[in-house]
């Protein structure tokens, strides 16, 4: 959830922030026993062959779990939480922290047979207990981000044994399972008696226990050594967000990160002939984009919209923005997600959108602001935006945020008309097999910011059915035909610029193993090494 973000499918989200300067103060693992008055960097001695160093270029929002939607603070959370389920590269679910589960035949009741002799980095046992507390959390909190997200439609949570649980809805929902994927387990104790500390410090049972987060700047975490699967792994590893292209790209030649996502298109060519360094791609499920605020003037008009989308050239964002890499964006979702159909896309057509412009009673254009983070591709993006649409009369203003102000900025807003976002150049991301959050997010009439990520305000009734009816149904040729019309519902009101699906691109040095970035574009580390 990203935007990146923002896998994630992050992802763009509302999120508790964490209060650090980004010198000298940060969040403590739950041992208190890291110096949370590290100074700028001191965490990374990349030198040592028992810590890796990752560089990405977005900051990391939230820890919590339950509440996030960029990809980056998801794919830091991974190697520290896990759900009951997971899913593989390919976007296929995967049995975690549950040893089997069984659904009932009117998809109402979930069933999972948990692990065994498993811990959290407190010491708390993983039990049935555990995920009950976990799952009623997000079930009785509608401010947190997977509330929304099946968990409101759960009747009860009962044990049946100890290591036995069975969840039951009010209604059928054809996605849930792939929600107890995506829903990380929290010690207990950490969900009773540090509530507020959540988005700061995670306390998991993944492979990785949180150390520190200084915001801004770092984000270590170590190796816990009673792991349930007792594989070798590195000791340490560390995030940083570096948003300049050019910096991450010196970090990884000199080694002092080990890995770096993304690696910028025009850098590939150098580090491919660099001995010391493997650049892979990978096709992602990367919708990029701008969402066009369908509630406010002058975008509340259908042909403004779609003359934005006539006047910017597909073709040549892809050339100029990426570099050559991805494909058009020619339907609401990427092509590589389950039940996607090719839209006939807005041909680049200068005159056609001057033309929509006039009908719509804008013959001189406008003036309009357009958001987005302080990334260096970002930038590009916004500027090429800017040129596209000059020719149109439209003049576009660029404002660029941090991550962190960028997302409250957004969801700090309670109502469309208090939301001061006209268009946001951003991306999103979601697991091929999960359409539902491939669509409802972005465009359901109930997910306006803060309750999720629709942030074009778009409303259309139809669209709402359409989506409603797919998620009860577990019938995959009737939802098939739903996406289908959806698709071609929402893709001629144009609530987007619609722009390109990226290429994943990054690099690893060639002395580490077991770093990968997913389709997503979530970096797993769970396994790595450095030989």
């Amino acid at each position: 959830m990203h935007h990146m973000k923002k896998i994630l499918f992050l992802f763009a989200c509302a999120l508790l922030l964490v209060a650090c300067s980004s010198n000298n103060e940060g969040s403590k693992g739950t041992d208190g026993s890291t110096n949370a008055g590290a100074d700028k960097g001191a965490s990374s001695n990349s030198s040592s062959s028992d810590e890796l160093v990752i560089a990405v270029n977005e900051n990391f929002i939230s820890m919590d779990p339950h509440n996030t939607g960029d990809t980056n603070s998801n794919a830091v959370q991974a190697a520290m939480l896990e759900g009951l389920l997971g899913f593989d590269n390919d976007g296929k679910i995967t049995k975690v922290l549950a040893e089997d589960y069984s659904v009932s035949e009117d998809a109402l009741e979930y069933t999972f047979k948990l692990r065994q002799g498993v811990k959290f980095h407190d010491g708390e046992a993983f039990n049935a207990e555990a995920v009950k507390v976990n799952i009623e959390r997000i079930t009785n909190d509608e401010k947190l981000r997977l509330y929304s997200r099946g968990f409101n439609l759960i009747k009860s949570v009962e044990i049946l044994n100890e290591y036995e649980i069975k969840v039951t809805l009010t209604e059928p929902y054809g996605p849930m399972i792939t929600r107890f994927g995506v829903a990380k387990m929290i010690s207990p104790k950490h969900i009773k008696e540090n509530l507020e500390e959540i988005p700061k410090v995670p306390v998991g049972t993944g492979p990785y226990k949180f150390v520190e987060w200084v915001q801004g700047d770092h984000l270590t975490m170590e190796r816990f050594d009673e792991y349930w699967d007792g594989n070798d792994r590195v000791a340490k590893v560390t995030f940083k967000p570096v948003p300049e292209n050019g910096s991450r790209v010196a970090m990884l030649k000199t080694g002092e990160a080990h890995a770096i996502y993304p690696v910028p298109a025009q850098n590939m060519p150098e580090l491919e002939s660099n001995s010391d360094v493997k650049v892979t791609t990978v096709p992602s499920t990367i919708a990029r984009y701008v969402s066009l605020n369908t509630f406010k003037e002058p975008l509340n008009n259908e042909k403004v919209r779609q003359a934005l989308n006539y006047a910017v050239n597909k073709e040549a964002f892809i050339k100029v923005v990426n570099s050559g890499l991805g494909t058009q964006l020619d339907s609401i979702i990427p092509s590589k997600t389950v039940y996607y159909k090719q839209q006939t896309s807005f041909a680049y057509d200068v005159e056609k959108a001057k033309a929509l412009l006039a009908e719509a009673g804008y013959p001189d254009g406008f003036e309009i602001e357009i958001w987005g983070n302080t990334n260096s591709d970002t930038m590009k993006g916004m500027q090429f935006i800017q040129q596209q649409l000059a020719p149109i009369g439209v003049k576009v203003d660029i404002k660029s945020m941090e991550e962190g102000t960028l997302s409250d900025e957004i969801y700090g807003a309670q109502t469309p008309e208090e939301a001061k976002l006209m268009m946001w150049y951003v991306s999103w991301s979601s697991y091929a097999s999960d359409v539902t959050n491939a669509t409802k997010p972005l465009f359901h009439s109930t997910s306006f910011p803060p309750n999720s990520a629709n942030t074009a305000y778009y409303n259309n009734p139809m669209a709402d059915k359409l989506m409603d009816e797919a998620n009860s149904t577990s019938d995959q040729a009737k939802q098939a035909e739903l996406y289908a019309q959806l698709q071609e519902e929402v893709y001629a009101d144009a609530p987007w610029i619609f722009l390109g699906v990226d290429e994943i691109v990054y690099g690893v040095r060639s002395n580490v193993s077991g770093v990968e970035v997913g389709p997503g574009g979530a970096i797993s580390v769970q396994n790595a090494k450095i030989d």
